[in-house]
Parts: C-alpha cells; structure tokens; sequence
C-alpha cells in the first residue's frame, strides 16, 4: 500500500495528467513499462512520451505497490505480474496476482529453455486464466541483459502447436533478430537487409496464438533494418502487433538513457519507436498498433 508520501508524490502528478494530450494524433497504449519504485516516475514517462495508457510490468515483490498506483490511476494504469519461473511456488503465486487484477504474465525472463518444464507450467497457467504470457527470447547475452533467457526460439513453433489455448506475445532479441533467415550467433541486434522468410515472421502469419511485442531496443533496430521490409512487416502482422516501450529513460525524451547504440542513444525509446511507426504505417494501421490491438487482447478497460 501507499503511504502518506508516497501517495503525495503520485497524486502531484494529477496536473500533468490533465494536460496530457495526443501528440500522436491518437491514444496510445505502452504495452511494456517496467514499474518503477519511485512511482511517479512511471506516470512522468508515459506523459513525457505521450503515452494515454500503460501495463506495468511487475515483479511480485513489487506487485502489491503496483495494484496501489493502479487503484489511482485506473484508467491509465494496468499490470502484468512476473516471477522466477525456477520458484517451486511460481504458478500459485502467478495465479493470485492475476485473481487479483493482473492482466497477464510477464515479462517473463528467467534462464531456462523455452520449451522446459519450469516455461511449460507457465504457458499452462495461461491458459487456465485466459491472459497472455510475455516472453523475453533471448539467445545472446549482452553487457545491459547478461545471460540467456527462455533459449531454444527454434523450438517455439512445436510450442505454438501444443498450446493452442495460450496466448503467446513475443518479446526481445531472439524474437527480433528471426525477422530475417540469416541470424547472427554473436550479436543481439543484427543489421543489415532482411533476407525475407524469417521465423517470427512466419510464426505470426501461421500462429492465431502469438502476438508480437515492439518494445525495446530490440524491435527498434528491427524497424530500422529494413525500411520496405519494415513497412510491408507491418501492414502484414497489423492485427498481431502491440507497442510497447521497454525504455530505460527518466523522463519520455531520453534523460538517463544508458543504451550506447546509436539508434537508442541519449533518446526515449518509447518515441523514437512511435515516429518509426507513423513513418512506416497508414493511420489505421499505427493506432491498430499503438492502441486497439492492446486494448482488445488485454482486455483493458480504458
């Protein structure tokens, strides 16, 4: 719960919220912001970005805090609860995060296969619930996310298949890096033209189970590869893509930002990834992405 100067902190962002308008000529819904202690911060991002709405990704130690925030801001604010998947109590404690609000699992990042047992037990979970499970795929690791995380991207189709009552959003490198047929094994962010017939690609034209996350640096570098592939991506997967920020920075336009590439460097992801979007897409197509297909899938009430 709040307490006194907590609850002063976030409510002397009301103002802002109030002058908050659409400077993206329409809602939009951040579909990846990772909670931030401070709390005001989450709200100083979404307004610094023109962000109408975000779903806040939560650690269960934090979720308690997270759902406060939430009850002040319910229009505006929504969560997804995560946890070490690894934890013999991970699913029971996914369960009541989600009996209590939650709107779906994730980011889930844990360093296990993606098709292992401790993954498995998860994507049964959302089922069970009817929520999407977000998934952090990644096979390189890199100084700012060292490690491998839900490895085998490979194998995901064979998931696909035998979990047809989940609902998959993939998310980060792996994920990213499989636009194209030609993946690099020793970088994270490939460049580069797309050699075209890449698995993600192909996963979201013949999965109606799995949903794309353009979050990050990852999906950043991934729109800026490739201008016509990205633009054609884009029109083909509309109704199976969802923005979202994944970004590091204080304040939506790049203070604090610690990402050295260039693409991302000194910058708010959230907004270099919005204008990347109105260049390459119709207005339908952009607000498709940036909000209706979020609000639907999570079923949010905005």
């Amino acid at each position: 719960m709040l307490n006194r100067r907590q609850f002063l902190q976030a409510a002397a962002v009301s103002p802002l919220l109030a002058q908050t308008g659409q400077p993206w000529g329409g809602p939009v819904l951040d579909s990846h912001l990772h909670y931030r202690a401070q709390q005001e911060s989450n709200l100083r991002h979404m307004d610094g970005s023109g962000v109408t709405a975000a779903v806040l990704l939560t650690d269960l130690s934090a979720d308690g805090q997270a759902k406060a925030l939430m009850e002040m801001y319910p229009k505006r604010l929504f969560r997804f609860t995560s946890t070490n998947v690894t934890r013999p109590d991970a699913a029971d404690a996914l369960r009541k995060a989600v009996q209590a609000g939650s709107a779906g699992l994730g980011e889930m990042k844990s360093r296990v296969a993606a098709d292992g047992p401790e993954m498995r037990r998860i994507y049964e979970l959302a089922a069970e619930l009817k929520v999407p499970v977000l998934i952090h795929f990644q096979e390189v690791s890199q100084p700012l996310s060292v490690g491998t995380y839900n490895t085998g991207f490979d194998r995901v189709p064979a998931l696909l298949k035998e979990n047809r009552d989940t609902t998959f959003i993939g998310h980060a490198d792996a994920f990213w890096a499989n636009i194209s047929t030609e993946v690099p094994a020793d970088t994270a962010y490939p460049t580069g033209p797309v050699k075209r017939g890449g698995l993600s690609d192909r996963m979201l034209a013949d999965y109606p189970n799995l949903y794309a996350d353009l979050s990050a640096t990852s999906a950043r570098n991934a729109l800026a590869r490739d201008l016509d592939f990205s633009a054609d991506f884009l029109a083909r997967h509309q109704d199976k893509l969802i923005f979202g920020s994944d970004c590091g920075c204080q304040d939506g336009h790049g203070a604090g930002q610690t990402n050295p590439l260039p693409l991302i460097a000194g910058k708010c992801v959230a907004r270099e990834t919005l204008a990347a979007l109105k260049q390459l897409t119709s207005p339908e197509v952009f607000r498709k992405i940036t909000w209706e297909n979020g609000v639907k899938l999570l079923k949010l009430r905005v």
